[in-house]
C-alpha cells in the first residue's frame, strides 16, 4: 500500500505538486500534512515539523464516512435495512412524543442527511446522552424527513451509537474486526468518547493520515484490498455517488451532491471532510487520491484552493502513462517536502516599542475574557513570554518572535479523552506560539493548540502613549472560550 514513487513514475510532473504545496501556503494554509497516492502507491508526502507520518491527529468529520462504511457492513450482515425506521432501534432513548416527522425517519435519510433538520448543539445541552437528546430535544425548525438536505451531525452521532448497539462492539473495535486488522491499518488508532460512553462518531477518530488514506483507497476500490473483497461492491458504489441534491449547503466547493455519509465534489470526485480541513479526496477516474490533515478553523479560503487546484491543476494534467523523470523538478519537491514546518505569523524583525513596553505591567479594564493585567517579557529579539492574570490566576505563554515555540497552553479545565467533559486534573494542551510586530505599536500573539483537540487564538495588541487596546479571535470546538473579545489596559 505504501510503495513510494515519482510524480513522474504517476504521471505527473514534480513541480506541479510543488507548486500545488506552495499555493495552498500563499493562500493561508495551516496544513499538518499531505500525502498523493496513484494507483495505491505514494508518489508525494509531506508532514509540517512537528507533525510525521506517525502523527496520530484528530480526523472530525471524517469519522462519520466510516461510520456511514459500518452501517453498509451491517447491511450486509442483515442487522439492519437501510429501510428502517431510526425510532425502532433505540425505544429506550425516547420519553414519549417524538418531533414532528421523527417516527417516519430513515436510517437511508439519515446517511444521506435528509433528516427533519439537526438538533441542537450538544455542548450546550446538559444531556450526556446525545442519542437521547436526539430522540426529545426540540428542534428550530422540522420538515418531514427525506426532502431536503441539512448537514446533521447529531444525527452521524446516532448512526455511530447504532453500530455499536447492533455490533456489540465499539466502533473501531468493529472497523478492525471487518476491515482494518486485514488491511494492516489504523494500528494506533482511537476514538474520544462523548459523555455517556459511546464513541463519539461524528467527530473524534485519531489516526494517521496514511490511515485515511488507505480507507480512501479501499472505498475507492469498492471493497477489495490486496485482492481480498471485504465488502460488497454495491453499497460503496452507492455510497460514493449522488444520492441527494445539497445544493443548498453552505460548503462551497462541497455541493455536487452527497452520498451515504461522503461528499461529493468536482472532477467526478467523491471526499470524507473533516472540520479545519481534514480532508481525503478520491478520484476514481484517475484512481488519484490527496489527503490532508491541517487547522484551518477559521479560515474558508484553504478548502476552496485545495478543491480548485486538484480540479483544475492537478487532474488535467495527470496522464495515463508514466512521465519523463526530470531530476531536477523532483529535487526541488524532495527539499520543499523535506523542510516543511509548521506555519507561524511572521512580520517585522523588531519594533523600538520593544524596549518601551518590556516587562512593563498593564492593568485591564473590565471585559467579557476575565484578563486582569498583563505584560510582555522579551528575551532580545527572538523571544519572550506573554504573562497575564486570569480568574485561573497567573499564567505564562512562552512564543517566538516569527517561529513557533512548542509547550503547554496554560489553561485548564478543556475536554481530555471525553468530549465535553472538563478536567479537573490540571490537564492542558500542547500548543505552537509565534509573536510578530506587524507594525511599532502593533503586534499579534498567534497560539495553534496541536493535541488531541485542534484549535487557534491570535491577540492582536496596539500600544499609544500609556494604553494597550487587544482584541482576541478564537475558533475551536468548544474550548478557547475565555479567549474572545476586547480589553482595554493601562500602564501602571
Amino acid at each position: 500500500m505504501f510503495n513510494k514513487i515519482t510524480p513522474e513514475q504517476a504521471g505527473i510532473s514534480s513541480s506541479i505538486i510543488k507548486d500545488f504545496i506552495l499555493t495552498l501556503e500563499k493562500n493561508g494554509s495551516c496544513t499538518h500534512g499531505l500525502i498523493f497516492l496513484r494507483d495505491g502507491e505514494i508518489f508525494a508526502e509531506g508532514y509540517y515539523k512537528p507533525f510525521n507520518k506517525d502523527f496520530c491527529h484528530r480526523m472530525y468529520s471524517q469519522t462519520k464516512s466510516l461510520v456511514g462504511v459500518c452501517i453498509g457492513l451491517l447491511e450486509e450482515e442483515g442487522k439492519l435495512s437501510l429501510k428502517d425506521k431510526i425510532v425502532d432501534y433505540f425505544p429506550d432513548k425516547t420519553d414519549g412524543k417524538l418531533p414532528e416527522f421523527l417516527s417516519e425517519q430513515t436510517i437511508e435519510d439519515m446517511l444521506t442527511m435528509c433528516t427533519i433538520g439537526e438538533s441542537p448543539w450538544w455542548f450546550m445541552v446538559d444531556d450526556p446522552d446525545r442519542v437521547h437528546q436526539y430522540f426529545n430535544q426540540k428542534r428550530r425548525s422540522v420538515r418531514p424527513s427525506g426532502t431536503l438536505w441539512e448537514y446533521d451531525s447529531p444525527g452521524s452521532q446516532v448512526l455511530c451509537t447504532l453500530v455499536e448497539r447492533l455490533s456489540g462492539k465499539s466502533l473501531l473495535e468493529y472497523l478492525k474486526e471487518k476491515l482494518f486488522d486485514k488491511m494492516g491499518v489504523f494500528q494506533n488508532a482511537k476514538v474520544l468518547k462523548t459523555p455517556n460512553g459511546d464513541s463519539w462518531g461524528d467527530s473524534a477518530m485519531i489516526c494517521t493520515l496514511r490511515d485515511m488514506a488507505a480507507f480512501g483507497q479501499f472505498v475507492m476500490n469498492y471493497g477489495v484490498w490486496n485482492g481480498e473483497r471485504l465488502m460488497n461492491e454495491q453499497y460503496l458504489k452507492k455510497a460514493t455517488s449522488k444520492i441527494v441534491d445539497n445544493s443548498n449547503s453552505n460548503y462551497a466547493g462541497y455541493n455536487f451532491g452527497y452520498g451515504y455519509q461522503i461528499w461529493r465534489v468536482g472532477g467526478n470526485g467523491f471526499a470524507f471532510i473533516g472540520m479545519g480541513d481534514q480532508i481525503t479526496v478520491c478520484y476514481p477516474d484517475k484512481k488519484l487520491i490527496f489527503a490532508c490533515v491541517a487547522d484551518n478553523q477559521g479560515a474558508t479560503l484553504p478548502r476552496e484552493i485545495i478543491l480548485s487546484q486538484l480540479r483544475d491543476v492537478v487532474l488535467p494534467n495527470i496522464s495515463d502513462t508514466p512521465l519523463k523523470e526530470n531530476a531536477k523538478e523532483y529535487e526541488e519537491l524532495t527539499v520543499k517536502l523535506n523542510s516543511l514546518s509548521l506555519k507561524c505569523v511572521n512580520g517585522n524583525e523588531d519594533s523600538p516599542m520593544r524596549e518601551e513596553i518590556d516587562g512593563m505591567e498593564y492593568i485591564c479594564q473590565e471585559n467579557d475574557m476575565g484578563i486582569q493585567k498583563f505584560c510582555f517579557k522579551f528575551d532580545g529579539k527572538t523571544c519572550g513570554k506573554f504573562c497575564y492574570v486570569n480568574g485561573q490566576g497567573y499564567k505564562e505563554i512562552p512564543f517566538g518572535v516569527n517561529h513557533n515555540v512548542f509547550g503547554k497552553f496554560p489553561q485548564y479545565g478543556y475536554s481530555n479523552q471525553v468530549g465535553g467533559v472538563k478536567t479537573a486534573d490540571g490537564f492542558t494542551y500542547k500548543d505552537a506560539v509565534s509573536l510578530a510586530w506587524l507594525q511599532d505599536n502593533k503586534l499579534v500573539l498567534k497560539v495553534q493548540i496541536i493535541d488531541e483537540y485542534f484549535g487557534n487564538m491570535s491577540a492582536v495588541f496596539s500600544f499609544k502613549d500609556k494604553f494597550a487596546s487587544a482584541v482576541f479571535k478564537s475558533n475551536a470546538e468548544y474550548f478557547l472560550l475565555e479567549y474572545d473579545g476586547w480589553l482595554l489596559a493601562k500602564q501602571v
